[in-house]
């Protein structure tokens, strides 16, 4: 099991002192940064407790070493950061790698700003101490932002507008643009385990990549048009499935996954 559930290793005792030191990169050269960080006694899935230098109260949840962020790590935090007095008003979730279900519902925490922030593998060497050539050791990453629209003829269809960002001077999330989107999957019947791609998509492929290269390989003549709507962000138009659950999975450009889930329902619009 991958899940970090034994409390405090001296990694992560590493881990929160670049964090303090280094704070968090943001978009645009925006940063996120601790005036005290320390380790939290008594609790598996929350590590350090501490504040920013705006004052807000946070805590931090580190993933393991090796594997990526579970679901059951994210749960057992929420509910040790509950408990804590007074409660915290940020949660940081710090890993190598997001499940993609984690990420999820992070994603969709209500009533408590929940952030994931991708960890630079130099944080896996001994010794942290060492020069280093920059201070990227952890960067926000964005929340997918996808439009789903019912369209009169009763199918369904959907836009990858890119990712949300957490605006450090607002105190917000605050809308990206579709510039770094290289990849993104739809399963247009979602059942709520396991990702099924019916439409995949390259956007940032050039004209000899993504699809147009899978052509080349195969020496197949495939229809040219439509893989050139497979290099968009708006998805071909799509029955609803069994399951009335579309999932969306988008890839940056630093090959960061996150995936957003919605329910088809006829109220449903802009991904909600």
């Amino acid at each position: 099991m991958s899940i970090a559930r034994s409390g405090h290793t001296s990694r992560q005792h590493a881990w929160r002192d670049e964090l303090l030191k280094t704070g968090i990169r943001g978009k645009g050269g925006q940063m996120l940064r601790f005036a005290e960080l320390e380790v939290l006694p008594g609790t598996t899935s929350v590590h350090a407790s501490g504040s920013l230098d705006t004052g807000e109260r946070v805590v931090v949840s580190f993933g393991p070493e090796h594997g990526a962020l579970e679901q059951r790590q994210v749960e057992r935090a929420l509910n040790e950061a509950g408990e804590l007095f007074p409660r915290p008003k940020m949660i940081v979730f710090c890993a190598f790698a997001f499940d993609p279900e984690a990420a999820k519902d992070i994603d969709a925490l209500k009533g408590i700003t929940a952030l994931k922030a991708q960890m630079n593998t130099d944080l896996l060497t001994e010794d942290l101490k060492k020069a280093r050539s920059s201070n990227q050791s952890f960067w926000l990453m964005g929340q997918p932002d996808v439009l789903l629209t019912a369209l009169p003829d009763g199918l369904w269809q959907v836009e990858v507008n890119g990712f949300d960002y957490f605006d450090t001077a607002k105190g917000e999330l605050v809308s990206g643009g579709k510039g770094k989107i290289a990849a993104w999957q739809l399963d247009t019947d979602y059942d709520g385990r396991s990702l099924f791609p019916h439409q995949v998509f390259f956007p940032m492929a050039g004209k000899d990549e993504g699809w147009m290269k899978l052509k080349k390989d195969i020496r197949a003549e495939l229809d040219a048009d439509l893989l050139q709507a497979f290099t968009g962000t708006v998805s071909l138009p799509f029955a609803a499935g069994d399951n009335r659950m579309v999932a969306v999975k988008i890839v940056d450009d630093r090959g960061i996954e996150s995936l957003k889930v919605m329910r088809l329902d006829a109220s449903t619009q802009g991904g909600q």
